[in-house]
């Protein structure tokens, strides 16, 4: 065991744990990364490109080597940081990313073909032989990539998500962010204080420093119980803030229970939206490391974490008690580290320090003006060189502490753009302009790192922060506490002929650096892509400002001037399943019923999934054998008599304000401002890109008041869409919008004796053709009084109305229709038969629709308006839409019994059946009662002037083809008389 003296572990709670099979013991307070530390155990991965021998480096969310996966069968979780990952007793962890076994890694082979793996290989590999990128690049890759692996079966954990409000938002439980809370939370605001790890106190753990001549333990408890006994305060620990947002908004994942044996039913993880009104940022900084060669060995890590494995859980990071620990530094932090250890008990090798001054600070040897220029051990470190002037020598060590200075943790305050700015005092980036609004950087993350400094920034954060909402605030008496700043040297690599890493995961090293400034790829966003740097899990937050020091050497700039990559959320990883909420399974995403679900399920529906929606896809009766009997009967029943579809599903929005027939006209292709009151047209939505993404109807009831429908897939995009317009691109308009696809049921009336049917229902409604026209609507009352409205418009064809009434009404509209239409032959009909009188209508739907279609195409050119300007109308006509000569048409076998498949190609007969010769393709098929043979819609080039010519579908997943005619799309009433009679 390698456990020291102290430390803030409860000795008296042993745990128990297992780590590639093996059992160890550890205690509570530990993490896995501690306690396997403590057992001796250093090696614990292997890194993703060459496989070289990982252990850990640091001892928080930065860490980038120490990945296992925790948990065994369906709740096996890749990837996880040991550092962070609390001991529970009956843990069981498992090394990844090798192939035999963690000491024998066959895959280690990578490492001796490192010259051909260097910077950019893959850009500069895999691009010929063409022929080897299906048969062998991709396979390959494939295989490689990733580090752990998920088990493959469904995750039986359970996830939830929530969402909290506050006034201040404190985000990290060190120095700075307890004294913000304690600043809110005295002045009465609502506040949350949210940290990551499972004990608060940030690096007040990992230090030895006093707090009013006391153990900073104690006042870390006292704060703490006065925090959790304001009422208006809320402490969550075990909580990491992962994104900053537009609005205040923040996102945070807490971990529930993933330090609990036996979760008890409670879930694992919560997702959290947080919407605060000011923020504090208290995140902290982390410590980079100095590359030099071979500097990736197990063994070697941060000091700064060296010191926190010694303070917080008394561990000496070696493989034997009896083993050494040198410390390499350029700076006094080295040196907190050597005192820190030696006063825990563990034995010091040595300070090799850069500045030729540096002078001991106890009783420990000064290498002054040195650097480490190498290291030995196969799995682990057991000699490091060093190098002074001329002159090298080895000395053992089982461990090494590397100081290279610290980075505040600007990541949050990035995530709006904003740029973090360089501090030459500190050698270090601090927060900038631009971050997001109402978020107020202290303590470390702000360049404030000295105790002192962080207690008094805290305070002086939340006092400004809440003067901002109107809420006095003091900042309390501060406790007296270490102020004493170490000064960096800019010393950022030790020069030499070896690999000196700077990013570990992904095994970049300063030659890598260098090649990429050789092949100039020198701007930061070239340099990260390049080389893969930054681009691990840890996002490079112990590698960044290393390797843009030597670009900046390279290029002969200062390091602001060479730049950094902005960061974006999460600030760690976040699993799916918990950005998911639970929503898996049956609860992927929410199921919706129509208002006549009930009564179509007494019917015996058979029900489909659309969108969200569960609607019915046919009604079959007793007599009748397959679908296909149910659908043709359907289908000659509208066309004969009437028959009933609940269209709720289609999305309805409600458009109303002085500005919105001008609000519309700018939304839709064609003119909607001229409509009269009382009339509906159709309309077509285009995207930015001039291609059309939705099409529907436009009533207008009144002279500021419209009804918009949609498709019922794009009925949340196309409402989203509509919004954007009117609050981000033309604000300036009289107009407002609301979704109203659940507030009312809907109930299609279509067939010859539609009209019939509806006059038995409506009140006093005059419905012949001259009082109430083709595309005519009106507000209306049925039954006796009930507000409904009434649109004349048809998808089948047929003469054919859309009734509306309140949602709670739709269940007994469809009774009462049913019953008043008896002796009519009332038919209920569902989306099968839909389709089938939509295709031989030759109306477009969701697969004409695709995003790919333009109105040319659908031959509705002339709908795309000339007069005023409207979203993607310009583009709708640049050379390369305008050019493209495909057009709708309509398909027919020439043998009745043939059946034509959706997605079918179509090639001209003899020609050969390859992408060059490609006529276009079938979108919509099925079999019509009324042609008597299957039909088909489809694009074809110049397939308007193509009439009568024969023309083969294709159908590649099953190598069948198809003789069909090219025939105009519509199969039925091509005059349109019926549903105008």
């Amino acid at each position: 065991m390698s456990r020291l003296s102290g430390g803030l572990v409860d000795r008296n709670a042993p745990l128990k744990f297992r780590f590639d099979g093996v059992d160890y013991t550890g205690f509570q307070g530990d993490t896995l990364a501690s306690a396997l530390l403590a057992n001796g155990v250093q090696l614990m991965g292997r890194s993703f490109k060459y496989h070289r021998p990982r252990g850990v480096v640091a001892a928080g969310s930065e860490e980038p080597n120490a990945l296992v996966t925790l948990r065994t069968g369906a709740q096996a979780e890749p990837n996880t940081r040991a550092t962070v990952a609390e001991l529970y007793d009956g843990l069981e962890a498992k090394s990844q990313n090798y192939a035999g076994s963690l000491e024998h890694d066959w895959l280690a082979v990578n490492d001796l073909l490192s010259p051909f793996f260097a910077a950019g290989f893959y850009y500069k590999t895999f691009m010929w032989p063409r022929a080897f990128w299906e048969k062998l690049y991709e396979p390959m890759i494939r295989k490689a990539a990733g580090l752990g692996a998920l088990s493959g079966l469904p995750d039986p954990d359970a996830y939830d998500r929530g969402y909290l409000h506050c006034d201040l938002l404190v985000i990290g439980g060190g120095a700075a962010g307890l004294m913000a809370a304690l600043t809110a939370g005295r002045a009465g605001a609502k506040v949350i204080l949210a940290d990551e790890d499972f004990a608060l106190g940030g690096r007040l753990l990992a230090e030895s420093h006093a707090l009013d001549d006391a153990p900073a333990t104690d006042w870390l408890r006292a704060t703490e119980a006065e925090l959790r006994r304001l009422p208006n305060v809320r402490v969550m620990t075990r909580m990491t803030v992962f994104g900053t947002y537009d609005h205040g908004v923040y996102g945070a994942v807490e971990r529930v229970s993933d330090h609990l044996s036996d979760a008890g039913g409670k879930v694992r993880q919560t997702l959290w939206r947080i919407t605060a009104r000011r923020a504090v940022l208290a995140a902290g900084a982390t410590e980079r490391h100095i590359p030099f060669a071979n500097n990736d060995r197990p063994g070697i890590m941060l000091a700064g974490a060296m010191r926190a494995y010694a303070n917080r859980w008394a561990v000496a990071p070696v493989r034997a008690p009896e083993d050494r620990i040198a410390i390499f530094t350029n700076s006094d932090d080295g040196h907190r580290t050597a005192l820190d250890l030696i006063a825990k008990g563990a034995q010091i090798a040595g300070v090799i320090d850069t500045r030729p001054e540096a002078k001991s600070l106890g009783d420990y040897r000064v290498y002054a003006g040195s650097v480490v220029s190498d290291s030995k051990g196969r799995l682990g470190v057991s000699k490091v060189q060093i190098t002074s002037g001329g002159t090298r020598q080895w000395i053992d060590c089982g461990a090494l502490g590397v100081a290279g200075g610290w980075n505040p943790n600007v990541h949050l305050a990035s995530h709006h753009r904003g740029r973090p700015v360089w501090r030459e005092d500190l050698l270090a980036f601090v927060p900038g302009e631009g971050g997001p609004t109402g978020l107020i950087p202290a303590g470390a993350c702000n360049g404030e790192g000295t105790t002192a400094q962080a207690l008094a920034s805290g305070a002086k954060a939340a006092v400004a922060a809440l003067a901002d909402l109107g809420i006095a605030a003091m900042a309390p008496d501060l406790p007296k506490a270490e102020d004493s700043p170490v000064t960096p040297t800019a010393f950022w690599h030790v020069a030499g002929k070896g690999r000196a890493w700077v990013d570990f995961q992904n095994d970049v090293t300063v030659k890598d650096i260098a090649l990429a400034h050789k092949e100039n790829m020198r701007p930061v966003e070239h340099l990260k892509r390049w080389t893969t740097l930054g681009m691990a899990t840890d996002q490079g937050k112990t590698a960044n400002v290393s390797a843009l020091a030597v670009m900046a050497e390279l290029t002969g700039k200062s390091i602001p001037e060479t730049g950094t990559t902005i960061f974006r959320p999460p600030y760690t990883g976040v699993s799916l399943g918990v950005l998911g909420g639970g929503d898996t399974g049956k609860d992927f995403r929410p199921t919706r019923l129509t208002p006549t679900h009930d009564w179509a399920k007494a019917r015996g529906a058979v029900f489909v999934e659309v969108g969200q929606w569960m609607r019915a896809q046919y009604f079959p009766q007793g007599n009748e054998e397959d679908w296909r009997e149910t659908v043709d009967r359907e289908a000659l029943a509208v066309r004969s008599g009437v028959g009933l579809c609940d269209v709720t599903t289609l999305g309805k929005v409600d458009v109303q304000g002085a500005d919105a027939g001008e609000f519309l006209n700018r939304i839709y292709a064609n003119m909607m401002g001229s409509l009269k009151v009382g009339k509906v047209r159709y309309g077509l939505m285009l995207r930015e890109d001039g291609h059309i993404y939705d099409d529907g109807t436009c009533a207008r009831l009144a002279e500021d008041h419209y009804v918009v429908t949609t498709t019922t897939a794009n009925a949340g995009l196309c409402y989203r869409n509509m919004e954007f317009a009117r609050q981000c691109l033309w604000p300036e308009l009289d107009v407002q919008l609301i979704s109203t696809t659940d507030a009312w049921a809907q109930i299609a009336v279509a067939g010859p004796n539609s009209r019939e049917l509806l006059s038995r229902v409506v009140d006093g409604v005059d419905l012949s053709n001259e009082a109430f026209p083709f595309m005519g609507c009106a507000e209306i009352t049925l039954c006796g009084g009930l507000r409904a409205r009434l649109f004349r418009i048809s998808f089948s064809g047929e003469l054919a109305y859309e009734i509306a009434v309140p949602a709670r009404y739709g269940n007994a509209l469809m009774e009462r229709l049913m019953e008043q239409g008896q002796d009519l032959g009332v038919t209920p009909y569902g989306t099968e038969t839909l389709a089938v009188l939509r295709i031989e209508k030759g109306h477009a739907a969701g697969a004409e629709l695709n995003g790919q279609t333009t109105a040319q195409m659908l031959g509705l050119g002339k709908m795309v308006s000339a007069k005023k300007d409207s979203i993607g109308a310009i583009m709708s006509r640049r050379e390369g839409l305008a050019a493209d000569k495909r057009r709708l048409v309509g398909l027919q076998p020439l043998n009745a019994e043939e059946r034509i498949f959706a997605g079918s190609h179509l090639f001209t007969r003899g020609d050969q059946r390859t992408m060059q010769s490609d006529q276009g393709w079938v979108t919509s098929a099925c079999y019509s009662p009324h042609v008597k043979s299957h039909i088909a819609l489809g694009f074809v080039e110049q397939g308007d002037k193509r009439i009568g010519e024969v023309i083969v579908a294709y159908n590649p997943l099953e190598n069948t083809g198809c003789d069909c005619r090219i025939v105009p799309a519509h199969f039925v009433d091509p005059e349109g008389e019926r549903l105008r009679d």
